[in-house]
């Protein structure tokens, strides 16, 4: 483990991403993958009528977001809600803490800070695409969940 970190959230480097015309987020990690055992810290700014990732769970990742700033919605598999700056969010690793953040302003950037509790493996499941996925150790795969073959399968 590396020793403490202390930075301002400006000095941190800003990856945008937006693979599809719904979801789009500039992230800033601070406490990134491999520099704490158990712990992901980063802050992400959502565009305006866009969202950061699909409806989804984590079967061993934890979340907690802050809101820093903006307005958005969250899906859970309660329902809708509006979320804004000062609210926390906490999703557990199962299917209850299933989550999608959408910035619903129209021209105000959604910016909040994601702590996560990180494990070596993770399964994230997506429940409206029927997708699953395996992220960490070298292996970053997304599947279809119907795609099943028997266990002894090409053996």
């Amino acid at each position: 483990m590396g020793d403490g970190l202390y930075k301002n959230a400006d000095e941190l480097l800003r990856e945008r991403k937006a693979q599809h015309p719904d979801y789009e987020y500039v992230k800033r990690e601070f406490v990134p993958r491999g520099y704490a055992e158990k712990t992901m810290v980063s802050v992400y700014e959502i565009p305006p009528k866009k969202s950061a990732y699909p409806y989804h769970y984590h079967l061993k990742n934890e979340e907690t977001f802050y809101i820093i700033s903006g307005e958005g919605v969250l899906r859970t598999p309660k329902g809708e809600r509006t979320v804004r700056a000062g609210d926390l969010l906490f999703f557990p690793a199962d299917s209850g803490g299933a989550h999608k953040l959408t910035n619903t302003s129209e021209h105000e950037m959604l910016t909040y800070i994601d702590f996560s509790v990180i494990h070596d493996i993770d399964i994230t499941l997506y429940p409206d695409s029927d997708k699953i996925a395996v992220w960490g150790k070298d292996t970053n795969r997304v599947y279809r969940t119907d795609d099943n073959v028997a266990y002894y399968e090409g053996e």
